[in-house]
């Protein structure tokens, strides 16, 4: 079942809050030792059809996370990175650094749309995208030395020629722990999209408009979206540190620009995007 770009939001808090933060017995670690850990898990989202859409599907969110020897990894739906510059235990600055990879679904395949001028316009390839990340963190910096506030900025490209373009996101996250067995965490994203993107996805030409029924469009680059979103994290065994957990959230996305007035999203959809997940994850 195809994933848009902008599930991979949601699964990354999923299991983001099972990093270790409090001692399984309630009282603070040292903040000067590095804890290593791992978390699986996986759970279900409620998502567009496609980038644009207002229609929805259930899918599958699989997912890992860790930080081992304080470099951390993240598989997650549809993408995978790894921070490879390593982190200091404790309170204060983190510099991140590193690649990602992605696998773009969006439109690639007609079978699972429900709008029959979406499926007349024709399937796109499955985008390969890979790129790099750079960002900077505080830890300790409200409530206690645990949450976390996070600049970064993602860049990826397709290297599969299925829209032969790139999108650039900047991204903004802050996370804090409300005890030893419940986090909370708010962020806010944008994503900016070139000529091989916004021609690919929202433009629409004589020939598809013949097929489809909706006028033609020519999309320009830019800005194709924003996203606000929160998320939670709540223990059913042991604690945040160790143990079952189950986490919830929820992705407002906004087209704007040229996205938002192709007829891909302004006559067979909505500028307006929801995505709500839960899912089970298990901390080692």
């Amino acid at each position: 079942m195809p994933l848009p770009s902008v599930i991979a939001t949601l699964p990354a808090c999923l299991l983001l809050f099972s990093a270790p933060a409090l001692a399984q017995d309630g009282t603070p670690p040292d903040p000067n030792v590095q804890r290593d850990f791992v978390a699986v898990g996986g759970g279900v989202a409620v998502l567009p059809d496609y980038e644009g859409s207002n229609n929805y599907r259930v899918a599958p969110v699989p997912g890992a996370i860790g930080s081992i020897g304080g470099y951390k990894f993240m598989l997650l739906g549809n993408r995978v990175n790894v921070d490879l510059i390593k982190d200091k235990p404790g309170p204060g600055w983190d510099i991140q650094a590193g690649p990602f990879a992605s696998i773009g679904f969006n439109r690639s395949t007609v079978k699972g749309i429900d709008d029959p001028r979406i499926r007349a316009l024709g399937k796109v390839g499955t985008a390969i995208e890979l790129g790099g990340y750079v960002g900077i963190a505080r830890q300790g910096v409200i409530t206690s030395d645990y949450d976390r506030l996070s600049l970064t900025l993602s860049y990826r490209h397709d290297v599969n020629n299925a829209y032969d373009g790139a999108i650039l996101t900047p991204s903004i996250s802050y996370l804090t722990p409300l005890s030893t067995k419940a986090m909370v965490t708010i962020f806010a994203n944008a994503n900016h999209a070139d000529s091989g993107y916004a021609t690919t996805y929202y433009t629409i030409t004589p020939q598809q408009s013949a097929r489809s029924g909706l006028p033609t469009y020519n999309a320009r680059p830019g800005w194709k979206d924003m996203s606000l979103g929160g998320a939670a994290n709540f223990s059913l065994t042991g604690d945040l540190t160790h143990g079952l957990s189950l986490a919830a959230g929820l992705v407002y996305t906004r087209m704007i620009n040229d996205f938002a007035n192709s007829p891909v999203v302004s006559v067979a959809g909505s500028r307006d995007q929801l995505i709500g997940g839960i899912g089970l994850a298990y901390t080692f």
